[in-house]
Parts: structure tokens; sequence; C-alpha cells
């Protein structure tokens, strides 16, 4: 276990006794308490309150049977998840994932680290995830609506404009959000758009809201890098993934002046030296929802990669795009090693915490989750503003209001570590600044 300041140890140990077996979430509340040694010395109210021991503690934690048939009348049943971790700085706000790996420990490790990454945009939205062991991979577009509206007739009953507000994740996109929406409003009598963000943009959606998180992790990292007077312009960049997310990170990096050489997906890894083509890219996987090996049977001269490791290659810009844990130790050392400055994290916790120490110590410019990928929950939360205004605003002043958003998450994280004693490490910046504001509303609320 990394070393932890003896106050906060026991509290560890705690969670780790409360919740056992899952990993992820022990991994995710270990490394923000790292980070809160200075803190609770300079704020000993914390302690005494137990705050915490509160945040490690989601308020409610749903989990549900979800049953559903198939095209051949065959019943399946699934397993739904909710958990409302934190509503101190407003509604549980988070997205929801469909995928076989989703357990309990998931889904408290995406909502914890939801409740600071929230706080980091400065809107009022509180913490909390969902989803399912559901795999929209395969099925029929009428398959996915069975399992999305029976998801739904459980779920409808916690959520609400004023209490959760879910989103979209791994495996649910606009078809998903349609398919629950439709069911909400069918089962309450409501047309409540504020209910779900992710909505299509004829009936509530926000523009931006798609391009949001890869725009918002790469505006963090071009911040990063303007403070070491450098930009993206001519640099060899690298984006795992190939799904919304590493799709408008390409887009935005190609805008800024950088080039994306490669990108990948859960069967391999596609590699075109002169820069990739991003139309292709959005064909294969936006419209016809193909495997990105069929990159190569359209340019001859790139390379394919059967189940091959993106960090082999070498970049100067890393963005981590497809999940969690998806760059170890050893891949940061080879990133370092191979020439790379900076890394932004456009997926969920992708770096190992032997790959966040590799990055750290090499003193790179490394934008952890919670604050670089914070543009996708900025613009669910710019989107639920427009729904209770009964408003549509434009892509160019919705694009604005996210980069100022970005720009004042990094700056804060900047000078939070500063602040801290840790110039640069936005790791420390990050997780202090998203704590110190939820931890004043928890105090000021009392003991609930």
């Amino acid at each position: 276990m990394a070393k932890l300041d003896e106050k906060i140890e026991s509290i560890y140990n705690d969670v780790l006794k409360r919740n056992p077996g899952e990993i992820e979430f022990h991994q995710a509340v270990l490394e923000v308490l790292e980070s809160l040694g200075p803190v609770v010395v300079k704020h000993p109210e914390y302690l005494e309150r137990k705050i915490i021991e509160r945040i490690c503690e989601p308020e409610r934690q749903i989990i549900f049977r979800v049953p559903w048939q198939d095209d051949k009348g065959q019943v399946h049943i699934n397993r739904g998840f909710r958990v409302e971790f934190n509503s101190s700085l407003g509604p549980y706000k988070g997205g929801l994932r469909f995928h076989p790996s989703v357990y309990l420990g998931i889904i408290k490790f995406l909502g914890f680290e939801q409740i600071f990454k929230n706080s980091l945009t400065g809107l009022p939205i509180g913490g909390g995830k969902g989803g399912s062991d559901f795999d929209p991979k395969g099925k029929s577009d009428d398959e996915v609506m069975r399992f999305c509206q029976s998801f739904m007739t459980e779920l409808y009953r916690h959520l609400g404009e004023h209490t959760d507000v879910p989103a979209g994740d791994i495996g649910v996109g606009g078809r998903e959000i349609g398919y629950m929406f439709g069911q909400y409003k069918r089962i309450t009598n409501r047309y409540e758009p504020g209910v779900l963000t992710g909505k299509g943009l004829t009936w509530g959606g926000s523009l931006v809201r798609t391009e949001a998180t890869g725009y918002g992790a790469t505006y963090f990292i071009n911040e990063a890098l303007k403070v070491r007077k450098d930009t993206f312009e001519g640099k060899t960049c690298l984006v795992s993934g190939s799904g919304n997310v590493a799709i408008y990170t390409i887009e935005k990096i190609h805008q800024l002046g950088g080039k994306c050489v490669a990108c990948s997906d859960s069967n391999g890894v596609i590699y075109h030296e002169k820069g990739l083509d991003l139309d292709l890219i959005k064909q294969l996987k936006e419209v016809e929802r193909r495997r990105i090996s069929d990159y190569a049977l359209a340019h001859k001269d790139a390379k394919y990669i059967p189940n091959g490791n993106i960090w082999d290659i070498p970049c100067q810009v890393a963005m981590p795009s497809a999940t969690q844990n998806e760059i170890n130790g050893k891949d940061a050392a080879k990133l370092v090693k191979n020439g790379c400055i900076a890394v932004g994290e456009g997926a969920n916790m992708p770096t190992t915490p032997e790959g966040v120490k590799v990055f750290l110590d090499a003193k790179i410019a490394y934008g952890p989750g919670k604050a670089a990928n914070a543009g996708g929950v900025a613009t669910s939360a710019l989107e639920m503003q427009q729904n209770a205004q009964r408003d549509s605003w434009t892509f160019e002043d919705t694009e604005a209001k996210l980069e100022n958003i970005m720009k004042n998450i990094h700056a804060n994280c900047y000078e939070t570590a500063e602040e801290y004693g840790a110039p640069g490490n936005y790791v420390l910046g990050a997780n202090i600044c998203g704590f110190i504001k939820v931890a004043n509303a928890m105090v000021a609320h009392g003991l609930v």
C-alpha cells in the first residue's frame, strides 16, 4: 500500500473491510486519500466531523434485476446498478455503463471519481454512477430497446432533474438514452428532459455533448502544454480507443496542429504514420459499427496490429481514452523513454498506480481523468441548464463555455498543487481542489 498520512490510514483500512473484493473502488479511494494529508492538517474539522469516512460511503446503493427477452423469445436476466454517491453540491450526476465487466465495485469506483470530477467543473452537480452487466454488442435494436425499457422500469423511481440525472458511458449512446427516456416519459406521464443527458438534438439534447469529453481532455492538455511554453503544433500523438471520446480527441488534436498516428479497439491497434484518416474512423465506428481493423482495407500504408499495445509506439502526447487500467507501470516507462511529454486521460482511471508514479516522477504534464475528462459531465450540466431554460444554444456558444470550464479546471488544479507544495502535480491539485469544495458543503449541511 502507498504511504498514507497516519490519520488517514485507518480510514482506508475501514474502506477495505467494508467493501471487500472491490479492487477498482479501493484503487480510486487510495488515489484520493494519498493527497489529503496536508489538507487535514490545515482543516482538522474534516477529521472531527468524519468527512472523509462519509465521502467514502455512498448515500445510496441501488441494485436490481433486469429481465428482458431476445428476438428468439429467450429470457435473460441482467443486474442493474445505480450508486448515488454524494449530493452535497447538487443532484447526483454521472453516466450509465452497459458492459459485461460491470459489477458493484466498478460502479462505486466510477461514482467516487465522479464526486470530485463534478466538483472541479464548478457547476452544481453531485456524484453518482450506474449501469449493468448487459452487453449491447451483437444485439439487435429491438433487443437493446427491450433491455433499456426493462432497466428504466426499475430505475425511473430513483431519478428526477432535482434528484439524479444519468447520462451515457461505455455501451450507452444516443440510441440507449433515447429508449430509456421514452420509457421514463411513458411511466411518469411527464416530459422531463432534464432527467437524462446525452439526448438527441431534436428532443432536448445539447450541441457539443458528443464531442465534449474528447474536446475537453485536449483543451486541458493544451493548457498544460501552454504553462510549459509549448503547444500541440507538430506533436505526434496516440489516442487509445476508437469510440466517442477517442474520435473527438483526435479531431481536436488535429484542429490544434497535432498529428494522431494510432488508435485502437478491443481487438487491436491501427498505426498510420502519416496521420489517421478521421473521416474513415467516424464512418467505421459511428455509422457502420465495424472494427478498427477495417481501416487497413482502405489505407494500404496503415498497419493493423492484432491484440497490439498502442503504448509501444513512440509519441510526444498520449491520450488514453478507452477504459480503466490500460496503462501499467511498464507502459508508462516505455512512453517516457520514447519521448512522451504529456498524458491526458480521456477515460476514467486508465493508468494504474504504478503508471501514475512513473509519470509523476518523470515530471511530464500528466492530466488525471477526474480533471482532464471532466468536459463530458460539464457539457451534460450545460444541457441541464438549457433544459431548465427551455432553450438551445449554438455549437459555438456551447464549445466556448466548455473551453472556459476546462481552462478553469486546469488553473484551479495548477494553483492548488502550487499552494500545497507540489507544483505541476495535477493529481494532487485535482484531488485537493475537488475534495475541499465537497467537504465544505458537507460541513455546512450538518450531519446528514
